[in-house]
């Protein structure tokens, strides 16, 4: 499929999605939701890791809030329904690793796009917003979803009352990200994470996104089970055995992967 509001790139493992109207801060369009969709699924298919950033200055500004318009007027309901959700959801059921690479504004869906992948790193100058009630509008793109959960119903609550930026630092500081890093080594430090990912133990990387999503609905004795359950599949793959004898040899694993 060629792309025009993307650009993806795939090399040592790792597939690079970048959004790419950096004049319109990336906000997001049907077409860019339907190539990303397209490109995440390519991604889980080729792949050990992906990458999801924004060209320019920003990481995604949103819902770019004059593509489909009628007589001014977004059929809301239907975008969220019918191409909102299953973006959220191809990202988080990704049987991949997915790493938010947030190197600036990230904004109402934008924010929520961002939050949707198993790991967000942020430029210490990137800030997070959830920016629907400045508009009369509630968070959406999963972000009632994932907020709470990530920083707690208190900070959720304020985040979207009153709709102010949270700066990348403030970010990791509330649990909603996993780390805020300088801007200087914010390249660096996502190849090495993207890297580090590749490398590793890609069914077991799978096993721990579906427990780890499990256990928000699940009683303890529930997750007990699920537990058990991955672990054995783990525990017959070729790269457990591996990471076993290369701990027995003190050396550093060599991972299969897919």
């Amino acid at each position: 499929m060629d792309y025009d509001t993307i650009r993806l790139s795939i090399s040592d493992g790792v597939a690079t999605l970048t959004l790419d109207r950096p004049d319109q801060l990336n906000a997001m369009t049907t077409q860019m939701r339907a190539e990303l969709a397209h490109a995440v699924k390519a991604s889980e298919a080729e792949a050990k890791v992906l990458v999801i950033t924004g060209a320019g200055r920003a990481f995604c500004s949103g819902q770019d809030l004059g593509d489909g318009a009628n007589a001014g007027k977004l059929d809301l309901e239907r975008l969220l329904r019918d191409e909102y959700g299953p973006l959220i959801l191809a990202i988080a059921d990704c049987a991949i690793p997915t790493i938010a690479a947030v190197n600036g504004a990230a904004a109402g869906a934008g924010a929520n796009l961002a939050l949707a992948c198993d790991v967000v790193i942020a430029a210490e100058s990137a800030y997070f917003l959830q920016a629907f009630s400045r508009i009369g509008l509630i968070p959406d793109a999963g972000g009632t979803w994932t907020m709470p959960r990530l920083a707690g119903r208190a900070k959720a609550m304020g985040a979207a009352l009153f709709a102010e930026k949270i700066p990348a630092t403030k970010a990791e500081a509330w649990g909603l990200i996993w780390e805020a890093v300088p801007d200087a080594e914010f390249d660096a430090v996502i190849a090495a994470r993207a890297a580090h990912l590749a490398a590793g133990p890609t069914r077991a990387y799978g096993a721990i996104k579906e427990a780890m999503r499990a256990s928000d609905s699940n009683s303890l004795a529930e997750q007990l089970v699920i537990e058990a359950r991955l672990q054995g599949q783990c525990g017959h793959s070729r790269d457990f055995k591996e990471g076993v004898l290369a701990f027995a040899e003190k050396r550093k694993p060599a991972f299969e992967g897919r």
